[in-house]
């Protein structure tokens, strides 16, 4: 599924209109699911497809249609959260990674993704797939031809740009002849396959070091003609050079990988706080994946109260991070469930302007929205911080409402008493609440 018929897909979920702006790749910010929070190294084309087809079910109707196989689906050993220090991953004669023939039974006659891709497709979703930044070692090592030069992969590796915590592959020197055409290869291939997403790792550190491979696969994809967009991790991208990765990216990581601890997630605010002027239609901030429900290879349920779940998806959705679903949807309980597919919060993510935080003070952390459509409404988060209850508010007038104002409760679906020069709430421990506020 591409194109108009994605977006209108999208926006029929969620109640509202098609985005104005289609000919962007990711006119609002992207959602799906990605097996990395549940699965690590080790997803099987069997639990892929077990997996897409639940997402289809359950998610898809909410607008979560990007299904992504994340790192070493290319490793035939892979088996944790570990990496093997001497990774022998599969690849074609070019050095292209391919996916592992005995984790993914229907890549074994060379079709790649193909098949995995088009069931994908068939259920109504994109598919993406994850990628590391540069060549195989391995390719390196046995100095494979690049697809139509003259040149080797020995001609194009920098053997000193090694990712610290991933053994699979050596950066690639993008002033070396046969370099762009090495990474026009890699995604000529997987745009055949029929790969709608891409997210690319150890992009961003230093981001100034890796930023000619960034406009490199930014580049290639644009010569294959396919739409694919493009997702760059881990998140160390400086703030001040928003203006250079939103142009080549779809959306990027702000931080380091996000689990499920509650220090991590307060760290986010600020994060989010900072990125806000650099987000636009096709351009997105990313806070990372949703640790809820089922994770770690099924050892454990999320560490994350009911209220910091409550949290997360009012911070991510009101700063309208991208909302890529980590848990293991084989074990998707109902309260998580309802979490993700709440229809009134999909839309501040999905279908809002002017998104701001306000004044911070001790424990307290507020932003306000419109709503596509209704430029008199707002849409209105408010965070307790603490370790106690605490009531939080914020004065009509500093969100640009100059009287009273109607108040649902988007979380609850509940109209609350209007409210007059100032909307105040008492919120539990590390919780949240989100709000229309109707002049």
């Amino acid at each position: 599924m591409t194109g108009t018929v994605a977006l209108s897909t999208r926006a029929a979920a969620l109640g509202g209109a098609a985005p104005r702006r289609s000919g962007l790749l990711a006119p609002r910010p992207p959602m799906g699911w990605n097996s990395w929070n549940s699965f690590a190294t080790t997803i099987t084309e069997a639990q892929a497809r077990e997996t897409a087809a639940i997402m289809a079910s359950k998610l898809l109707p909410f607008g979560y249609d990007i299904f992504t196989v994340d790192i070493q689906w290319y490793e035939p050993n892979a088996s944790s959260y570990e990496y093997n220090t001497a990774p022998v991953p599969a690849m074609d004669g070019y050095g292209r990674l391919i996916p592992a023939p005995n984790r993914f039974p229907s890549s074994a006659d060379g079709s790649g993704f193909t098949r995995l891709a088009a069931d994908v497709h068939r259920m109504g979703m994109k598919f993406g797939i994850h990628l590391m930044r540069g060549i195989p070692r391995l390719a390196v090592k046995k100095n494979l031809p690049i697809l139509g030069t003259r040149y080797r992969a020995a001609d194009i590796a920098d053997t000193t740009s090694i990712c610290p915590w991933n053994p699979d592959m050596y950066g690639v020197d993008m002033r070396k002849p046969g370099a762009q055409a090495y990474y026009d290869g890699v995604f000529k291939l997987y745009a055949g396959w029929g790969v709608d997403f891409v997210k690319m790792d150890d992009m961003s550190r230093p981001y100034d070091a890796h930023a000619p491979e960034i406009e490199g696969a930014h580049k290639a994809i644009a010569n294959t003609g396919r739409p694919m967009m493009l997702s760059l991790s881990p998140g160390e991208t400086p703030v001040i050079r928003g203006g250079h990765v939103r142009e080549y990216a779809q959306m990027w990581r702000i931080s380091d990988d996000f689990w499920d601890e509650w220090a991590m997630l307060e760290a986010q605010f600020t994060r989010l706080e900072n990125w806000n002027p650099w987000r636009r239609p096709g351009a997105w901030p990313d806070a990372d994946m949703l640790p809820l429900g089922r994770l770690a290879l099924g050892k454990r349920d999320t560490k994350f109260t009911p209220d910091e779940q409550c949290t997360l998806m009012t911070l991510w959705s009101i700063a309208r991070s991208p909302l890529i679903m980590g848990g293991d949807l084989r074990h998707l309980d109902a309260p998580t469930l309802a979490l993700l597919t709440n229809r009134a919060v999909l839309a501040v993510n999905q279908a809002s302007t002017d998104n701001q935080p306000h004044f911070v003070e001790d424990g307290t952390r507020i932003w306000s929205a419109k709503p596509e459509g209704a430029p008199t409404d707002r849409y209105l988060a408010l965070f307790n911080t603490t370790d106690k209850s605490k009531m939080v508010g914020i004065g009509l007038r500093e969100i640009g409402l100059a009287g009273g104002a109607a108040v649902t409760d988007l979380w609850s679906g509940q109209e609350l008493p209007r409210t007059t020069s100032r909307f105040v709430q008492q919120l539990p421990p590390h919780g949240a609440g989100l709000y229309r506020l109707r002049a």
